[in-house]
């Protein structure tokens, strides 16, 4: 998506297509007409600077994608984007770790939107003992990669058919949402590798809440919920695209090994 040359009127279009919104239903929860909005989309009429930023939050279009919307109509970038090494985040990032380490003794990591695996606590590091190519975890680590290659997580998941599936259906929830070209190829790699083929998700004490990660960890069996966590209202595209993934223990057994190590 955002192809060189695409006119604001047509990336405004294919955001509404994605979202699956008629013209009217976009036009109303914008509060503009729906001839207003048939005209910004084939070309007709100029959008103001505040007209795109209305559409784009209307739409929920990632900030990445706001500023090429503004670029695109010929405005400058209203979101900030600094590298990770940038000094200036280091603040932001310090705040992640104290939350990370704050985790502990259960495993939680930072990642990007393309799923790299940013930062982590001690407890993260156990679970990676058995990766058998070493060369998954050498940076950038992709934590999805890692977790279905199966020569690096995948032998110890004891719910891989049903973590596969799990895994596939939020890069394609995120490719819908992102329309981001290397979320869509790195779907399209996980979806080739062993274990998920005709999976039917089964019913466990888990399932009402959230899909388990069930892992063996030499004789220990654990079994993990995740959930995660993003910056509220960022105005910073870097930060908006951080997030933290937490594994909580979904029993008594897990709790126990955990606190134990």
């Amino acid at each position: 998506m955002n192809r060189t040359g695409d006119s604001v009127g047509a990336l405004l279009r294919e955001w509404r297509q994605r979202r699956r919104l008629s013209q009217l239903h976009l036009a109303l929860d914008a509060g503009i007409s729906q001839r207003h909005l048939s005209f910004i989309e084939s070309g007709r009429a100029a959008p103001s600077r505040g007209m795109v930023l209305t559409l784009a939050e209307t739409l929920s279009v990632p900030l990445r994608e706001r500023n090429r919307l503004l670029l695109a109509a010929g405005y400058a970038p209203s979101f900030g984007e600094r590298s990770l090494g940038d000094p200036s985040l280091k603040p932001a990032l310090d705040v992640v770790q104290r939350i990370l380490d704050g985790h502990a003794p259960n495993p939680a990591l930072a990642i990007d939107r393309h799923w790299t695996m940013l930062l982590a606590n001690g407890a993260v590091a156990p679970l990676l003992a058995e990766v058998e190519d070493k060369s998954l975890l050498e940076a950038p680590v992709n934590v999805l990669r890692l977790s279905l290659h199966p020569k690096g997580l995948a032998p110890n998941i004891l719910n891989l058919a049903e973590w596969h599936a799990h895994v596939l259906g939020r890069l394609r929830g995120l490719n819908e949402f992102a329309a981001d070209p290397v979320i869509a190829e790195l779907e399209k790699e996980l979806s080739a590798y062993p274990g998920g083929g005709g999976h039917r998700r089964k019913t466990d004490k888990a399932s009402g809440i959230a899909v388990p990660f069930r892992f063996r960890l030499g004789s220990a069996t654990l079994s993990f919920i995740t959930t995660t966590t993003v910056f509220g209202a960022p105005l910073d595209v870097t930060l908006s695209e951080l997030a933290i993934e937490s594994f909580f223990p979904a029993d008594e057994a897990t709790a126990r090994f955990l606190r134990a190590e």
